[in-house]
């Protein structure tokens, strides 16, 4: 398994690819201007409580006030508060939490008026962005993330991940954190931190310290509502939550952001720092590694799948809808229900990709196609949930149901990632949009490959010169590639009455196939 990172800048935005043996899994944005990221921290006011919702209504700033729910105050809220009024009048000085007296917890069955006021200063980290017509949704339960553990600020827990199965490792990784943990402070240990030692435990650690310093100094004197603590730029923590020793090269093609993440890396996992390399060619880096490609391929209403099957990918405001299709790919199992297992299989693997790609969360229900056996259903079922395995966001699979429907609820922190694949119609006179011109070449390669395998021979593909062109110019053209994969050459012919995206395969007597 080999992971890429391949960040694109520009003038507006920064763009990040990760991907997964050449396969572009996940793809990320950073705009200039996005003011309010999951793990930024602000202090804030509370604008109204309402007892209704259990919940209260906070600004941040943002055009529509952020949502704060009870469950979401932590149990120390009450500490957290008498934090803030300490720091902001200048009574407290010493943000270490070594003398502070932590305050009861609060009842998890309370209600919000028991815990905040109306117009009452408060510290918030946001956990989802603003989506659509909503507001951040925030938190009063502080944490910062480092590379190998998690600070939780006014607690005294030590947790680890349950991705830890050794119970040595465990019991060795709490016995470390323990010895180093400040007074005032919980731990969550990390994946990442399984077989470390204790001096990059404490290095990690004194950097969070160092954090929450400088943002408690920020509290005195600070005007409402304002960020206190930013989370890091997307880059440096897509490395610091998925660097490994899997990772074999981090493109970039900015040379300021090429050494700021060398240094980043450098820091955090000193003998990767060959890796990150600065991309100086002329050609441009999403296209250098297909990523431009793949984003045209991927992100359409209808996602072309591995033999000849595809999905249709269909949002609504409540749900997503993932229809599998076979398509009408040629059947080399011996029955049906052997051809139906196969392609779920697959579509299965291009399912769990997409949502990563996309960041699709919230109810995801997924109709494959329907199989009679027990077994086959259980191995669908396994099969998908190994695929999101490595997937960050948190989620739950539900076995298939009695109409073969999967369903999956996925965290979503951050909106969806929607490109455009349309174009303008081309054709005069039309004002409708059409498929990319490479996603048909896609199709048409798709179309030629059935064909090779029905043993038709001497075959013409008729199209639009401009298709014509894109598919023989070059080395290594398009038609090459094909005659190197199906060991036959393509005749390729040029038609003007044909529209831009028209096109017709002719066997060697000229009928259409």
């Amino acid at each position: 398994m080999n992971y890429e990172l391949i960040v694109r800048s520009s003038s507006q935005q920064v763009d990040f690819a990760l991907l997964k043996d050449g396969k572009l899994i996940e793809l990320h944005k950073e705009a200039e201007d996005n003011k309010y990221s999951v793990g930024d921290v602000f202090i804030s006011k509370v604008r109204k409580t309402v007892p209704g919702l259990n919940a209260a209504f906070v600004n941040v700033g943002y055009e529509k006030d952020a949502f704060l729910h009870y469950h979401d105050l932590g149990p120390k809220i009450l500490s957290t508060l008498d934090f803030v009024k300490r720091v902001s009048t200048g009574k407290l000085r010493d943000y270490s939490l070594k003398e502070f007296p932590l305050q009861k917890e609060i009842d998890k069955n309370g209600t919000i008026n028991d815990a905040i006021k109306n117009n009452q200063s408060i510290l918030v980290q946001i956990v989802k962005e603003p989506i659509s017509t909503k507001g951040p949704r925030i938190s009063s339960e502080l944490s910062l993330a480092g590379r190998y553990i998690v600070l939780v600020p006014f607690s005294d827990r030590v947790s680890i991940s349950q991705k830890i199965e050794s119970n040595e490792e465990k019991e060795r990784l709490k016995r470390l954190i323990q010895s180093i943990r400040p007074k005032g402070f919980g731990v969550i240990i990390r994946t990442v931190a399984e077989g470390k030692k204790v001096a990059e435990l404490d290095r990690d650690l004194q950097n969070l310290i160092d954090r929450w310093t400088a943002m408690c100094k920020k509290l005195h004197r600070a005007h409402l509502p304002s960020k206190v603590l930013s989370e890091m730029n997307r880059g440096s923590s897509i490395i610091r939550d998925l660097l490994n020793d899997s990772f074999s090269a981090i493109h970039i093609d900015d040379e300021t952001l090429f050494y700021q993440i060398k240094d980043y890396v450098q820091a955090i996992a000193p003998k990767q720092e060959n890796i990150v390399k600065l991309y100086d060619a002329k050609i441009p880096i999403f296209e250098k590694f297909g990523i431009e490609r793949q984003i045209k391929t991927s992100f359409g209403k209808t996602v072309s799948g591995a033999k000849g099957s595809y999905l249709v990918i269909e949002h609504t405001e409540a749900l997503h809808v993932i229809d599998v299709n076979s398509g009408n790919r040629s059947n080399k199992s011996n029955t049906q229900e052997d051809t139906a297992l196969e392609v779920n299989l697959l579509a299965a693997s291009e399912v769990a990709r997409q949502l990563r790609l996309r960041d699709m969360g919230g109810i995801i229900v997924v109709d494959f196609i329907d199989m009679a056996k027990a077994e086959h259903r259980k191995k669908l079922f396994n099969h998908l949930r190994d695929e999101m395995s490595d997937d960050k966001a948190k989620h739950k699979i539900l076995p298939p149901s009695k109409f073969g429907l999967i369903q999956i609820t996925r965290q979503r922190v951050r909106p969806e990632v929607n490109i455009k694949t349309r174009e303008i119609n081309p054709n005069s006179g039309e004002s409708d949009e059409i498929e990319a011109p490479i996603v048909v070449v896609q199709k048409i390669g798709e179309e030629l490959k059935k064909l090779v395998n029905k043993d038709y021979k001497k075959i013409t593909l008729n199209t639009h010169p401009f298709i014509a062109a894109f598919l023989t110019k070059g080395f290594p053209s398009v038609r090459t590639k094909w005659f190197l994969e199906h060991k036959q050459w393509i005749r390729i012919q040029p038609r003007d009455a044909y529209t831009y995206l028209e096109y017709h395969f002719q066997d060697d007597k000229g009928n259409d196939i």
